[in-house]
């Protein structure tokens, strides 16, 4: 059995030609959707994230701004840039690339942007709304693996689905996201012993360790779905995931690849998330209602999904 590849690039492609759409719809209306990113200190792995978004933003339509401070800010001084863009209604989506510097309190910034521009999904807002079963906006990167899973038509309900990783960003919220729609499933983490005794029972396996090639072969099950989610940069320059590729896909029946896999999905769905963000406002301006229910938006998107599912089949 040789693996089918869960092309991410392709499905962010024909999502985000829909995003376009969405953009050009909003356009007609008189609103611009808008995203501003906020970059603290100079780390280049971070710069780089950083114009990837503005580009992405940029291709879409979206109008993205990037407020650069310097590492050494005060944290009074981002907290205060954060609250005028809370007041800008010209900006719909906020968000803070991460890491911050040690001196900044990562909960009290993260807890400063409003609930209705937290497109990164990650305020005590947002998370609590993924334990009750729904929220304003699903963090990016989960979003984007629900959506790759559904681009294929891969039944979860039921299944035995095994996360490794239980970091605050993928983790937990795509545990939390899986068990909404009734899987079963292990979160391991760096203290978990024997991991392999979890793996190989996972009928859909959700690596997100930060670990190169930490899930070797005889750790996945046959016929297993694998997602890879880890971004590894290897001493030579090269990029690897959390997943040995050449060999599990020889054991499983779907697997992402690194780089072009889950990468391409969690920008997207930044996007995605903007976009919802800033169609809730134009309902608000006319006095409707904005849903929030978090299975209502992904079901939103599905003709995209499906479009690109079609499209991968007929290759």
């Amino acid at each position: 059995m040789t693996a089918t590849i869960l092309d991410g690039l392709a499905l962010a492609r024909r999502v985000r030609a829909e995003v376009r759409v969405r953009v050009d719809e909003l356009a007609a209306a008189g609103l611009r959707p808008g995203l501003a990113v906020l970059l603290v200190g100079d780390v280049a792995a971070s710069a780089v994230y950083v114009r990837n978004k503005a580009r992405a933003c940029a291709e879409a339509g979206i109008a993205s701004q990037v407020i650069g401070l310097p590492a050494d800010v005060a944290e009074a001084h981002l907290l205060a840039r954060i609250a005028a863009l809370n007041a800008d209604a010209s900006v719909h989506g906020i968000l803070v690339q991460l890491p911050l510097p040690p001196h900044v309190d990562l909960r009290r910034v993260l807890e400063a942007i409003a609930v209705d521009k937290d497109v990164d999904g990650f305020h005590l807002y947002n998370v609590g709304g993924l334990v009750a079963g729904s929220t304003v906006f699903p963090p990016c990167t989960p979003y984007g693996v629900q959506l790759l899973l559904d681009s294929e038509g891969i039944e979860v309900a039921g299944r035995n689905v095994v996360v490794v990783g239980a970091s605050n960003i993928v983790g937990k919220p795509m545990a939390l996201m899986l068990m909404q729609r009734d899987a079963t499933v292990t979160v391991c983490h760096a203290k978990t012993r024997d991991l392999a005794q979890f793996t190989i029972l996972a009928d859909i396996l959700i690596v997100a360790a930060g670990r190169p090639r930490l899930i070797l072969a005889p750790m996945v099950r046959q016929g297993a779905v694998v997602i890879d989610v880890g971004i590894n940069r290897l001493p030579d320059g090269g990029i690897t995931g959390d997943v040995d590729f050449d060999a599990v896909k020889e054991r499983a029946s779907y697997i992402t690849p690194v780089p072009g896999g889950v990468g391409p999905m969690t920008v997207t769905m930044l996007l995605v998330n903007t976009i919802r963000s800033a169609e809730r406002a134009l309902r608000r301006a006319r006095g409707e209602a904005a849903t929030d229910d978090a299975a209502a938006m992904t079901h939103d998107w599905q003709p995209a999904v499906q479009a690109a599912a079609q499209a991968a089949h007929r290759q």
